[in-house]
């Protein structure tokens, strides 16, 4: 039998124990998420941590909205410092939000730890079936359940080490996000509408330097505005 080596199998994220978890989030989901979810208005001015930033795809599109982003991982991809998230010693209420795609083993890890430093809110990216397991709920969801569970319609591909705009993916992902203010409001569950097309830009796939160079000198434009 022939082995199977399409983009929607091989992009799965199944890793090895000492793996680098590192599978880069297309810029336009990350903006679905302030676009469709938390809302733009509420983040302008904030700051914001990306706490496994990997080569900046993520927290550059942040900086479209935040008024200051700052990126970090555990590895040194050339954006960000490089620090241990998890044993890092942040204070609480450091930064406004906390907004990351965590590495799939420590994402509740990631949550948790997020919740204590972030003073409005945390927004993770995960697979949809994060929300199934018996331990997550005892640990976190019983007492933390995310005030927003946003589905995407789409499918948002991820591959390993790389951005592919013609990759796809089996795998659903939703936004989980824990707004500060909510907590006691219980969960609501919002669907992210199709929006890869008007939310993709073809610079997103540029070096990764130069999107944050681009990214940093329009954040300063739009701030002297």
């Amino acid at each position: 039998m022939s082995q199977n080596t399409s983009h929607a199998v091989m992009s799965q994220r199944t890793e090895a124990k000492h793996s680098l978890d590192n599978f880069p989030t297309p810029p336009w989901a990350t903006r679905a998420l302030i676009e469709h979810v938390i809302g733009a208005g509420s983040v302008k001015g904030k700051s914001c941590l990306e706490p496994a930033c990997g080569s900046g795809h993520m927290a550059a599109p942040l900086s479209e909205y935040f008024g200051a982003v700052h990126g970090s991982d555990i590895y040194d991809y050339g954006y960000g410092d490089v620090c241990d998230f998890l044993t890092y010693p942040y204070e609480a209420n450091d930064y406004d939000w906390v907004i990351t795609n965590p590495p799939f083993r420590s994402a509740e890890e990631f949550t948790q730890r997020a919740l204590t430093i972030a003073k409005d809110g945390v927004a993770i990216l995960a697979r949809t079936l994060f929300i199934e397991s018996v331990g997550r709920y005892q640990k976190l969801f019983k007492e933390t359940p995310p005030t927003i569970f946003a589905q995407f319609t789409e499918r948002v591909p991820m591959v390993k080490g790389r951005l592919d705009r013609k990759a796809s993916t089996a795998t659903g992902y939703a936004w989980l996000v824990w707004q500060k203010s909510a907590l006691k409001a219980g969960s609501r569950l919002n669907w992210i509408p199709p929006c890869r097309k008007d939310l993709e830009r073809d610079r997103d796939y540029s070096d990764p330097i130069t999107i944050r160079a681009d990214y940093t000198s329009q954040a300063r434009l739009l701030a002297a505005e």
